[in-house]
């Protein structure tokens, strides 16, 4: 499993530094909840909400492109291909499998970096629903969503795991 960064370049970094590692580090250890996992396994319902191991790194990339584009462009969740609950982006489609899910989840990642790569934490972005907010807040929210979805990742693969030796 990815560790949490320590190392002294991270502590010494800029804020906006901080936070891109802290981003990136959280989007890897979400993704790799899915390491070796099949697509079975990936798609186990082990809770009674929709959420399981493929909808939770599926729901990630949701995320992404709700604040880092929709946030960003004001572009309608339609015009980006997403759905329009946060509910739907747990829904996994029969084609979902584990390469499909985590190489969108790349592709959805490798946009929001380059969206935020030309704005400051202090700019504001206009299209979320909320109405103006500033990219600090974004990342806030953004990190606090995967530090969420991480702790429910580490208990479904910890059961998922179980059920292997059983």
């Amino acid at each position: 499993m990815i560790q949490p960064t320590i190392e002294r370049a991270a502590l010494e970094a800029t804020l906006r530094e901080q936070f891109d590692v802290f981003l990136d580090e959280h989007r890897a250890r979400l993704a790799a909840t899915l390491d070796g996992l099949t697509d079975d396994e990936a798609r186990a319902s082990l809770v009674p909400s929709k959420t399981t191991l493929l909808g939770l790194v599926k729901h990630a990339a949701f995320v992404e492109r709700v604040w880092f584009d929709e946030a960003f462009t004001r572009r309608p969740r339609s015009a980006i291909g997403i759905p329009s609950t946060p509910d739907e982006s747990f829904d996994l489609l029969d084609t979902d499998t584990v390469a499909s899910v985590l190489a969108d989840h790349r592709v959805a990642c490798a946009a929001s970096r380059r969206a935020a790569a030309t704005v400051t934490l202090d700019d504001v972005v206009t299209g979320n629903r909320r109405g103006p907010l500033p990219v600090r807040w974004i990342y806030l929210h953004v990190l606090r969503e995967l530090a969420q979805h991480l702790g429910h990742a580490d208990i479904l693969r910890e059961q998922v795991l179980a059920k292997r030796t059983s």
